[in-house]
């Protein structure tokens, strides 16, 4: 065993350690963003938010779904339960407040202004 100079061919070319080193900048700008990134609270935070944000999504879909299911059942169950005579007298009484709205609302508003007056005369 000597100690034998390196000679040329065993040496890194001039464009080999080129490479090298924009390997190792590469390498180490993503290690400073990865770092930077972990330090980074605000960036954190809006993440964080994002990720509840779509499971409160989620979870808010899967409820919808599940009411309107529910809703279907409990409207099927009422038409099975409620006798006929009752189910068409309520659809006979739907169109005639259908074709009768204005005359409704009149007497509606009608009722109100007198609630509201006899609510403001018991304040007295």
């Amino acid at each position: 065993m000597t100690n034998q100079p390196h000679s040329n061919d065993s040496s890194p070319s001039a464009e080999e350690l080129r490479d090298r080193i924009e390997h190792t900048r590469d390498d180490l700008g993503r290690t400073v963003e990865a770092l930077a990134s972990k330090v980074d609270v605000k960036a954190q935070a809006k993440e964080k938010a994002a990720e509840v944000k779509a499971q409160a999504e989620d979870v808010t879909a899967r409820a919808l779904e599940k009411a309107a299911a529910l809703k279907e059942q409990a409207a099927e169950l009422l038409k099975e339960k409620t006798p006929e005579p009752v189910l068409e007298e309520a659809s006979r009484m739907a169109t005639a407040v259908r074709a009768n709205r204005k005359p409704l609302i009149a007497v509606g508003a009608a009722l109100a202004v007198v609630l509201l007056v006899k609510r403001g005369r018991r304040r007295k």
